[in-house]
């Protein structure tokens, strides 16, 4: 598994709240419909008026040419299209990273 982690800064002319509404809102639901996609998840900071960038998006797929092909998709295409409408898309660092677990409460007494 390979996951996409991005900083996000939000182009000029949104508020940080009108940037929160559509990337969770409309961008969203086009986002996740990226093909090979098996998590997706963004992250909002608490103080955003302390911090340089508006969000963190993590996208999680099976391996590198998984990620490839949904970004090479008409609806990665799409996904591209929308959010260079409101990110200032390179303002902030892109990782594609390997996952290691070492506590996930969250998971079930079966899958762990």
């Amino acid at each position: 598994m390979i996951t996409m982690v991005e900083l996000l800064v939000r182009k000029d002319g949104y508020s940080h709240e009108e940037f929160v509404d559509r990337w969770q809102g409309d961008h969203a639901e086009i986002a996740r419909e990226l093909p090979g996609l098996q998590r997706y998840s963004t992250s909002v900071p608490t103080d955003p008026e302390a911090v340089e960038y508006d969000g963190v998006l993590e996208l999680t797929f099976e391996d590198e040419a998984a990620l490839n092909e949904a970004f090479a998709s008409d609806v990665g295409q799409e996904v591209q299209a929308d959010a260079a409408e409101f990110v200032d898309v390179g303002a902030g660092p892109r990782l594609i990273v390997e996952e290691t677990v070492h506590v996930d409460e969250t998971a079930t007494e079966t899958g762990r």
